[in-house]
């Protein structure tokens, strides 16, 4: 299945000079968001993954489907204030300023094998700090999973050494 099919390029947003790949048009489609969380699942079959875990809030919307398929759990990455327990965070850069985000201190337990899954890969700020949280907390991260890889932001080089699976390359 060709997944960009379902993909809307939207010119100029949030600002002028941005194209944006909308996904609501594949997550509309059953067939389409099916096949993509399929291809999730049997790449988090393949490493063994014994967790699920996902940035707010399009890695939900990917990981939580993968996790109820195999049948184990999903913990949320979360921005700052979000969550109701006892959290653990991480402060990263951005290129204009920094950014946090937060997990549950129990959502990953020593031991974990967790599969990182996320709607978009472009500078890997988010994903290498979802690592460093799981890692802090015990994990071992199998893989890393993506709908879609903006190639030439070259997040990967950020992420050396990590299993990565993309859907769609733009």
């Amino acid at each position: 299945m060709n997944l960009k099919d379902f993909i809307a390029d939207v010119p100029d947003f949030p600002i002028e000079g941005i194209l944006f790949r909308d996904i609501t048009p594949l997550m509309s489609n059953g067939e389409a968001y099916k096949y993509a969380a399929d291809q999730f699942t049997k790449f988090a079959q393949e490493k063994g993954a014994t967790l699920i875990v996902g940035p707010e809030a399009r890695g939900f919307i990917f990981g939580c489907p993968v996790a109820t398929n195999i049948g184990i759990g999903f913990a949320p990455v979360r921005k700052p204030g979000k969550l109701p327990r006892e959290a653990v965070s991480i402060s990263y850069d951005l290129e204009y300023g920094k950014n946090e985000l937060c997990m549950h201190a129990d959502a990953v337990k020593k031991g974990d094998k967790v599969l990182i899954v996320d709607d978009l890969l472009a500078t890997g700020g988010t994903v290498d700090a979802t690592i460093k949280l799981v890692e802090k907390l015990g994990g071992t991260v199998v893989g890393l999973a993506f709908l879609i890889e903006l190639a030439d932001l070259n997040g990967r080089d950020k992420l050396k050494g990590y299993d990565i699976l993309t859907l769609i390359t733009y």
